[in-house]
């Protein structure tokens, strides 16, 4: 059992999008990637405009199980961090539209679930996202490969096999989680992450 997730790096001059299907056991796999451009002269309104009209086509090309948005921090560039936010909700709108949980995942989660360095730099991420997902070669641009990290972030922090959002998964979300609980086990994941923090206890 899988599913599908779209990530996606906002941001209004370059805006990336990856799609990964995850399966139990930690598998992740690549569909598609891209990186959505905007003419930096257009106005706003036209800008916006064209990252929505590419957004709803790649929610309606692959209908994801969940879409994931890098949440967005001050910089010290107010009118950089600006558009950043209005395509991020904008993404979270049209997600939530159609029918999609939405999660959103700091810069430093998703370092530190691809690479195990919250501080990681981008270098990093790329030849980490091109690891896991066994490309052959690294995602470029660097918006690529943080659209790609933060759909495998999603998969690998296991927000939708959570208790308390149970109620609110879909049939297939609770059947990849209980698939994904299976195979964890099987492993010994959770018996080894005890181990390591030197509880002794299989983790939950």
């Amino acid at each position: 059992m899988t599913f599908s997730i779209l990530g996606v790096d906002p941001g209004l001059t370059r805006c990336g999008i990856g799609v990964i299907a995850a399966g139990p056991g930690r598998r992740v796999r690549m569909l598609d990637v891209c990186v959505i451009r905007t003419d930096s002269d257009a106005p706003l309104a036209q800008r916006l405009t064209d990252v929505d009209t590419q957004v709803q086509h790649w929610l309606g090309r692959f209908t994801p199980d969940a879409v994931a948005v890098e949440q967005v921090f001050a910089q010290h560039n107010v009118r950089t961090v600006t558009g950043t936010a209005q395509v991020a909700g904008l993404v979270m709108v049209a997600a939530t539209r159609a029918g999609i949980p939405v999660a959103t995942h700091t810069p430093s989660e998703i370092k530190a679930a691809v690479t195990g360095n919250g501080r990681a730099p981008k270098e990093q991420v790329q030849e980490m996202v091109r690891r896991i997902l066994n490309l052959t070669d690294r995602p470029r641009p660097a918006d690529a490969a943080d659209a790609l990290a933060l759909a495998i972030t999603h998969a690998w922090r296991r927000h939708i096999g959570a208790a308390g959002a149970n109620a609110q998964m879909t049939a297939a979300q609770r059947a990849w989680a209980s698939a994904d609980l299976r195979a964890r086990s099987s492993q010994g994941y959770g018996v080894r992450a005890a181990s390591r923090a030197g509880t002794g206890r299989p983790t939950r």
